[in-house]
């Protein structure tokens, strides 16, 4: 399963729906691609049941290299979670604990992020995320077909 995570009326945070919709004709039949607002309790719903997910969304980090693409494991991404660089009101490092806390947490996840210039309120992606695009989809689109091959 692809999470696109983000909000595309904020500028770079809708980078996750934008690289879900990239996807559509790149992974195998059978991968769920679906999108997110980041808020916890529906985050662990979508995932309920999938054994391996991956996470798409835009970080804010100090100091901050818009464009820079980070690829995190659940660990290293809940390790995050204080002074949340989500750019979500409650970060994924948040919500990943409290996976753990309800032991819900997918058998396999992976964070790809890329670092956000822009939240604004409007649409469209900032220059460097839009740059940053074309390696972040392939990113994701190697960890989907990793995943694939291991099952």
């Amino acid at each position: 399963m692809v999470i696109g995570v983000g909000n595309p009326f904020r500028r770079d945070d809708g980078v996750g729906p934008v690289v879900v919709e990239a996807l559509r004709d790149r992974v195998p039949d059978g991968i769920v691609l679906t999108v997110s607002d980041g808020e916890p309790g529906r985050m662990l719903d979508l995932w309920h049941g999938a054994d391996t997910v991956v996470l798409v969304e835009a970080v804010r980090t100090q100091p901050a290299r818009p464009g820079r693409l980070h690829t995190l494991s659940a660990a290293e991404a809940a390790a995050h979670g204080a002074g949340s660089a989500s750019t979500h009101a409650l970060g994924l490092g948040e919500c990943l604990a409290l996976a753990k806390a309800l032991d819900r947490l997918p058998r396999e996840l992976v964070v790809h992020a890329v670092e956000a210039s822009d939240i604004a309120l409007g649409t469209g992606l900032s220059e460097p995320v839009q740059s940053a695009l074309p390696d972040l989809i392939d990113r994701v689109a190697a960890s989907v077909r990793e995943a694939s091959d291991h099952h």
